[in-house]
């Protein structure tokens, strides 16, 4: 089967003291893994692990810090893990993105499409690997301060495609590009519903897609939820759409639940084209 033809669950492993929804969760290197181990056995196929909180309003983590919280934990779950369970290291940098994948990791996930780091392109490209790039509008610290677009959809679209084309340009094969509309990263409640409602035409981008829902603050204000561990349920609900929508990658903490929802839809979408 071709990398991302079908759709997969990634689990989040957070080893970091300030994620937004589980920060300090993990607060060792053998909780982690433990943790990695779990979602693995409730059906994820790929384990995404961050060393730096990109919550709004979050500071920035310097690469020795980021280093020094992943690194260990990337290597104890490779080893932990099936050879064939895909391992990303969710970072900007090149220097951390070099020692993650040198531990372990075989995936780099990059908020920042490349920006924060012109070195980054270069480094996916000469390891070959699977590449995300995200949009996000201005900076965690500020992104969610006063977000605007005339058409949120086709700015995204939009500047994904870019990114993608010089990724490209800069030796990355097109079909190790993922993409992420960058659900909560500088946009309203209003813009990340448009973006979803609106899926498929960042599907027909070409690029495998991957939706970050997860838990996320959207989620409360549109359905009361104060608490990010309750919105599992609307999360699930967005895992449906997307699936619908051809998304090939659902970035999640809550992996069984969100592997159920995919399992039944995919049944279903087989049964109505039979």
């Amino acid at each position: 089967m071709k990398l991302f033809d079908a759709p997969v669950i990634m689990g989040i492993l957070n080893v970091t003291p300030d994620s937004f929804s589980d920060g300090g969760a993990y607060p060792s290197t053998s909780r982690a893994v433990a943790r990695a181990v779990e979602m693995v056995e409730e059906g994820a196929a790929m384990i995404d692990v961050g060393g730096e909180s990109t919550r709004p309003g979050a500071e920035r983590i310097p690469a020795t810090e980021q280093k020094r919280r992943i690194l260990d934990v990337i290597e104890q779950v490779r080893g932990a893990v099936a050879d064939e369970v895909i391992i990303s290291a969710d970072t900007t940098l090149s220097e951390v993105a070099r020692a993650a994948l040198d531990a372990g990791a075989n995936m780099i996930n990059d908020i920042s499409a490349g920006r924060d780091d012109p070195e980054m392109f270069a480094l996916v490209a000469e390891r070959e690997v699977p590449y995300c790039l995200m949009h996000m509008q201005g900076m965690p610290k500020t992104m969610q301060d006063n977000p605007q677009y005339a058409d949120v959809v086709a700015e995204v679209r939009d500047f994904l495609c870019e990114r993608a084309e010089q990724a490209q340009q800069a030796g990355v094969a097109r079909d190790k590009i993922v993409v992420d509309p960058g659900i909560g990263f500088g946009k309203s409640t209003e813009h990340n519903l448009q973006l979803i409602a609106n899926l498929v035409k960042i599907v027909d981008a070409g690029y495998p897609v991957l939706l970050g829902t997860s838990r996320k603050r959207f989620i409360g204000e549109v359905a009361g939820s104060s608490d990010p561990a309750s919105r599992m349920p609307a999360t699930v609900v967005t895992t449906g759409w997307g699936i619908c929508a051809g998304v090939k990658i659902f970035r999640v903490h809550d992996v069984w639940q969100n592997r159920q929802a995919l399992e039944v839809i995919l049944a279903l979408l087989e049964q109505e084209s039979s």
